[in-house]
């Protein structure tokens, strides 16, 4: 059984995840208002002391800026960071930084990692340049490791990550189209040695086709628990 000691994980829908730990939160790629996902309890971005982006798509990043209104420190790719600048953020509220960083936030340690996704962000009916797309692995002070892989496709060095991070909790993407689907996270799971994953970016939209029940077909017997979470359902 998967012990939190304390953690508190909620799924926002999507890819949106709130931690809350020792009286402090973290938010994950913050998409509330817009996300038809997200349970209406949880549309209105809660006061967080910190917020991690894993890149600048639309469905990521769509809270942001009302999250870090609220005071949070936002951290992500530097290009950016350097445009929540642009959007008059506050410099003391931004850290910008790249793969293999790791800064400390909301009481956790958080590294960025690779992924393979495309990055760009949607300014005004332009895209601009928003660096590349990456995942972090968050270290909370009860000693859980949780790697949010943010928007990617299974990739061999995922391999690196279990080396380096001994991950024990993945958030993967298994929706299929712009990410892996079931059949690529059950191996990502193999690759990162992790005995629990909790899926997400599936179902918010028809074309995002992969489930929960496919990702345990591919899993079957291979010692890693699929942990279906419901928008709005807090793990503790």
């Amino acid at each position: 059984m998967l012990e939190l000691k304390g953690l508190r994980i909620t799924w926002c829908g999507h890819a949106t995840f709130r931690f809350q730990s020792g009286g402090q939160q973290l938010y994950i790629d913050p998409y509330l208002k817009d996300n038809p996902a997200c349970p209406a309890a949880e549309k209105a971005a809660q006061a967080a002391q910190g917020a991690l982006l894993t890149h600048g798509h639309f469905d990521h990043v769509g809270d942001a800026l009302a999250v870090a209104r609220q005071g949070a420190t936002m951290v992500g790719m530097n290009e950016l960071a350097q445009w929540l600048g642009t959007q008059k953020i506050p410099e003391k509220q931004l850290i910008g930084m790249n793969k293999g960083g790791t800064v400390e936030l909301a009481g956790a340690k958080a590294t960025m990692v690779h992924a393979l996704h495309s990055a760009g962000i949607s300014d005004h009916g332009q895209t601009v340049y928003g660096g590349e797309a990456a995942g972090f692995v968050m270290e909370f002070p009860q000693g859980l490791r949780i790697y949010h892989a943010g928007d990617t496709d299974v990739f061999g060095d995922m391999g690196l990550i279990r080396e380096l991070h001994q991950p024990q909790l993945a958030l993967l993407p298994i929706g299929g189209h712009f990410t892996m689907d079931p059949r690529r996270a059950a191996l990502a799971c193999k690759l990162l040695g992790v005995k629990y994953v909790v899926p997400m970016h599936y179902g918010t939209w028809p074309v995002l086709k992969g489930t929960p029940e496919e990702l345990k077909q591919h899993l079957a017997g291979s010692g890693c628990e699929v942990v279906v979470m419901k928008p709005g359902q807090t793990l503790e």
